[in-house]
């Protein structure tokens, strides 16, 4: 391994946190990261052998170069004997150039191969959690987990273990061919390893802090970036933010990272110095003694100058296997760290004899439906949240006997005050949780029985909030139904009542609408949420407060837009406005967790409970007043 590359690397390492070796990580941590190498094992067999073999000719090559200046001396052999051990030498120096190659090869295949194994296991068992554990969930944490710690796992099969094989294997084979040589000038040399390594640790405590520091830094600045540079943040600021305290603040931090970087540089190029200062005085040390020996008779002059030689390749594994133990534990503790996160069963699983929903029958069932959302140890990591509070206020029941059936192509409407339980009644449906006690049945199947992908195909929703993707209005619409053609496309434009509106767009559904869909207006996104159900066709349409916030004239848009998603298929409706369910085949009155009235506009208007009292408080005195959504 090449000297500056050890000394790189031994820098690597004073710079990790050594706390690190003090945790203490679960039981088969080790045999798991086996199992994450197992696929590669032959390559990590080709890999080590390249690097001992590298470590042979570090130190052959000193030996013939000595070889060389002995016959030199002695003027002994001929002039062809040191030509072909001078050819071997550069045939040597070919060989380790390719073997060079063949190493970075091998570590580019086996790290890469880690990092796109662990990242898409990862990818794949946060996509299979349930809502719980995103509202809790710290999105930047959880993008840390498939980056930094990827990578950090990644290093244990390539840095780490390439570094410690060659140190260990270099630093003995040097060790005892300059014990063979002269073991005088060997334990001489040694004597100024503690005159690099003691300083060495005290500026490597001091790269931590700083390096630490540095993070934290650069997370906020970050942190502060995301927040400003969306839509939503960057109309914040702009209405009440202060642009002069918030340049300040950040450049407050942009500043301190500077001068960090500054005197990180200087700390690295006084480790550098001082290594190479000590190998130069140690290299002094073999000329002084060495020729001291030489003229004695006790030692040769190529000895001298394999000696010299040797010495450069002493002093770095030596000093990267200083803190060897550091590096291995950083590694493990990245692997702990992604284990944690494979480890964390998903609450909401298929069942392993799952059948599909039928697709004639449409009906929604729930039976005695009890609810409470889940405690945060069995949804998300403590690690992966900044503040560690129970959802809703732990596992208390917000559901409590609810029962009641909604027929194919029925509409049924949920109404009442916040917090009822509306919006967590719709979530069941769509199996977002599972109930903690009744059923909740889909086709007359028991959504916990059904397969995902047939409860998926067999539910459309639209919120109050439609989520788009920064991505074309084609991309958005495909996402519900992939294999669509341009007919379908236009026709659940059509029927969402904005297709007229993306004709009229320069580039049509190649429009990109924006971060969140912010490039277009709250009635637009709404009605291009609802033809993205439309094109899906499902038999259930779930609308969650749906025109919650949007003025008369879009309201109506999308008013008109709803009916044609309704037409013929099974409705649930969240009501804000009592208005949009006055004709529902049904309304249930929320209240507290359970159903409080049951009846159609004008039966529960007659019975002159909770619904005549929501109707009175939105059109007193001809003026309507809108309930607060769940």
């Amino acid at each position: 391994m090449n000297p500056n590359m050890t000394s790189m690397a031994a820098m690597r390492s004073f710079r990790r946190d050594p706390s690190v070796v003090g945790r203490r990580l679960p039981p088969g941590t080790v045999r798991r990261i086996l199992g994450v190498a197992r696929p590669y094992q032959r390559d990590l067999v080709f890999f080590l052998l390249l690097v001992v073999g590298s470590s042979l000719i570090g130190v052959i090559t000193p030996l013939l170069a000595g070889n060389i200046v002995n016959r030199i001396a002695s003027l002994d052999g001929t002039s062809g004997d040191i030509v072909r051990i001078a050819l071997f030498i550069a045939g040597l120096a070919v060989v380790d150039a390719a073997i060079s190659l063949g190493t970075r090869w091998y570590s580019a295949r086996i790290g890469e191969g880690v990092i796109y194994d662990l990242r898409s296991r990862v990818f794949a068992h946060v996509q299979r959690m349930p809502v719980a554990f995103f509202t809790r969930t710290q999105t930047g944490a959880l993008v840390s987990r498939l980056n930094n710690d990827v990578v950090g796992a990644q290093q244990a099969f390539t840095s780490t273990l390439s570094g410690v094989v060659s140190n260990v294997i270099g630093l003995v084979l040097t060790a005892g061919v300059m014990l063979t040589l002269s073991w005088q000038i060997t334990l001489l040399s040694l004597v100024l390893v503690p005159l690099f390594v003691l300083p060495a640790r005290r500026i490597g405590s001091r790269l931590q802090e700083i390096t630490r520091e540095s993070y934290e830094l650069n997370a906020s600045m970050n942190t502060s970036m995301t927040e400003r540079f969306n839509v939503a943040g960057a109309l914040l600021v702009k209405l009440f933010g202060r642009p002069e305290a918030e340049e300040r603040s950040f450049s407050d931090r942009a500043a301190r990272v500077r001068d960090i970087g500054v005197l990180s540089a200087m700390y690295g190029r006084f480790f550098f110095t001082a290594l190479t200062l000590v190998a130069a005085l140690a290299t002094a040390l073999v000329y002084g003694l060495g020729g001291y020996l030489a003229f004695t008779g006790s030692l040769s002059p190529g000895d001298v100058v394999a000696l010299a030689l040797l010495l450069s390749r002493l002093y770095g594994p030596l000093t990267a296997l200083a803190n060897v133990r550091v590096d291995v534990m950083s590694a493990m503790v990245s692997f702990d760290r992604v284990f944690e996160v494979l480890d964390l069963p998903p609450m909401i699983r298929e069942a392993d004899d799952a059948v599909p929903v039928p697709a004639g029958d449409r009906s929604i069932e729930f039976d005695s439906v009890a609810f409470s959302y889940p405690a945060a140890e069995d949804v998300s990591l403590p690690s992966l949240e900044e503040v560690s509070l129970p959802e809703h206020g732990g596992p208390v029941d917000v559901l409590h006997d609810v029962s009641f059936r909604v027929e194919p192509g029925h509409l049924v409407a949920l109404v009442g005050h916040s917090g009822a339980g509306k919006s967590t009644i719709a979530s069941l449906v769509s199996r977002l949780y599972d109930v903690t006690g009744g059923s909740v049945r889909v086709g007359g199947v028991d959504v916990r029985s059904a397969t995902m992908a047939s409860l998926r195909d067999a539910i459309g929703v639209v919120s109050q909030d439609a989520h788009l993707f920064h991505d074309t209005m084609r991309n958005n619409l495909l996402y519900a139904r992939p294999e669509a053609t341009e007919e379908q496309l236009w026709s659940a434009l059509e029927g969402a009542h904005i297709a007229e509106l993306v004709r009229s767009l320069p580039d049509g559904l190649d429009t990109v609408v924006g971060d969140r869909g912010h490039r277009l207006s709250g009635g637009e996104k709404q009605r291009l949420a609802i033809a993205r159900v439309l094109l899906k066709a499902p038999g259930i349409v779930i609308l969650d407060e749906a025109t919650a916030h949007l003025d008369s004239e879009s309201e109506a848009a999308v008013q008109q837009a709803l009916d044609a998603a309704l037409t013929g298929r099974t409705s649930l409706v969240i009501a804000h406005r009592l208005s949009t369910v006055r004709n529902a085949d049904r309304i249930l009155v929320i209240d507290g967790g359970r159903i409080a009235e049951s009846g159609t506009h004008a039966e529960l208007l007659a019975l002159g409970g909770r619904y005549a009292d929501l109707h009175r408080t939105q059109f007193a005195d001809g003026e309507r007043r809108p309930v607060a959504a769940t």
